[in-house]
């Protein structure tokens, strides 16, 4: 049987999927993402963001008409960018591991990985890395 010591009392596994602060300001009100902080952040150009969400290029739009799955989309990774940055507390070292190519991703950056359709393996990744991390 698996003994809880006090940080997985005071930080359950269940809530590892959601950062637990928002200090980059990737969200806005009722929890929809800050599209121009993410796109920044990933060094995302519109085709980039129409390549990565799957959403054609001329329905690419940050507006009241935002196609539901781009705000989906982007919402995933907002959260990714946030679970990162709780790691390592800092905007520009978050910045900079999404657009390194790591190793232990196959040579990928984390910002690739997400624009080639492999986003829930990135979290995957990412999840189990904070996990250890504690």
């Amino acid at each position: 049987m698996r003994t809880q010591t006090a940080a997985t009392k005071s930080n359950p596994a269940i809530f590892n999927s959601i950062p637990s602060s928002d200090d980059l300001g990737l969200f806005k009100g009722a929890g929809k993402p800050n599209y121009d902080k993410v796109k920044d952040i990933l060094g995302y150009s519109k085709q980039d963001i129409s390549v990565a969400s799957g959403v054609p290029f001329g329905s690419v739009r940050f507006d009241k008409k935002i196609p539901a799955e781009l705000t989906e989309r982007v919402t995933e990774w907002a959260t990714a960018i946030g679970l990162v940055h709780g790691f390592f507390k800092d905007e520009s070292k978050t910045i900079l591991w999404f657009k390194v190519p790591n190793p232990l991703l196959g040579d990928v950056a984390p910002r690739d990985m997400i624009k080639v359709g492999r986003f829930k393996k990135l979290l995957k990744f990412i999840q189990i890395a904070l996990e250890e991390s504690r």
